[in-house]
């Protein structure tokens, strides 16, 4: 939608202000950090909306091939243009109304629906903000924030973001995240949720990344030290690229071949201790641990995860 003059609607009513300012305007930049994306218009005005664990955009587009590839490559990983439907969602599964599900904090296998019939399609359930091109049409639906910011309310929450690999780089997101984080006192399970630590990282990644790094979560992010405390940053910037290209969260990088396609395929076969509560680690064969932490749920290996 970038370069082109967007339709701004809701459907649903809750954001009917927000939307008749960006209506008409030209959509110049969209951008994500992190877990939240940043939509700015010709009137320097920014469209903020972060999914949370329940919302979506869902994309339908009158061709096939017009509908991003990044939306459309869902829970495998790979898309036939020629055989999937015109639609594709990014967030919390949609399997009702979508060709593909792309997976975000909640990871479910996706089902089908339908192509295009009618343009625009009409909009099926709470649609919070619709953005409509001549070609493509987006709807949101359930996001835990969308709002329209000035100028300088988006540089304010930009600032209060952690560093995101994709946006920082490996060397500069480094520096940012050792000066905010190495002097703190909280668990390490809990400044990788921290936002404003370090962005985009969730429940899913965090277990798994101190799975990898065989630190316990409980340990105190200064009693780490810069090595370790590197090796975590240093990770990220690994696991990232791979769920950007592949659409889902992938965090056994050491699969090849038929593994690795299970794993694209199955959120079963992902993970070494996420949604494992119960089962031998796959290392050590030590039971996966389940605990609470700041209202999410927590996995790790006692075995291979010491302080």
């Amino acid at each position: 939608m970038v370069g082109r003059a967007v339709q701004a609607t809701s459907p649903q009513g809750r954001f009917s202000r927000g939307a008749a300012l960006l209506d008409g305007h030209e959509m110049e930049e969209c951008f994500a950090v992190g877990k939240q994306m940043f939509a700015r218009f010709g009137t320097d005005l920014h469209l903020r909306v972060h999914l949370g664990i329940y919302g979506a955009w869902d994309f339908s587009s009158r061709e096939a091939e017009d509908v991003p590839d990044a939306a459309r490559e869902g829970q495998t990983g790979a898309y036939s243009a020629a055989a999937a439907p015109r639609g594709a969602s990014m967030g919390a599964p949609r399997a009702a109304r979508v060709a593909h599900v792309r997976a975000g904090e909640q990871e479910t296998e996706g089902g089908t629906s339908g192509a295009v019939a009618v343009w625009p399609p009409a909009p099926v359930g709470a649609v919070r903000v619709r953005l409509l091109t001549d070609g493509m049409c987006a709807d949101l639906r359930g996001p835990t924030v969308c709002e329209v910011l000035t100028p300088g309310e988006a540089a304010v929450h930009l600032e209060r973001l952690g560093p995101d690999p994709a946006v920082d780089g490996r060397r500069r997101g480094w520096v940012r995240f050792r000066d905010r984080a190495a002097h703190r006192r909280m668990p390490i399970g809990s400044l990788l949720m921290d936002q404003s630590m370090i962005a985009g990282i969730g429940n899913i990644y965090r277990a798994e990344m101190l799975f990898r790094a065989g630190i316990d979560p409980y340990t105190r992010t200064v009693d780490l030290d810069e090595g370790r405390l590197r090796a975590l940053w240093d990770d990220w910037c690994t696991l990232l690229p791979v769920g950007i290209e592949t659409g889902v969260i992938v965090t056994r990088t050491d699969l090849r071949g038929r593994a690795r396609q299970d794993a694209l395929g199955s959120a079963r076969d992902r993970h070494h201790v996420y949604g494992r509560a119960g089962l031998p680690c796959r290392v050590c064969g030590t039971s996966i641990s389940l605990a609470e932490l700041q209202g999410r749920k927590l996995y790790w290996c006692a075995g291979c995860q010491s302080r």
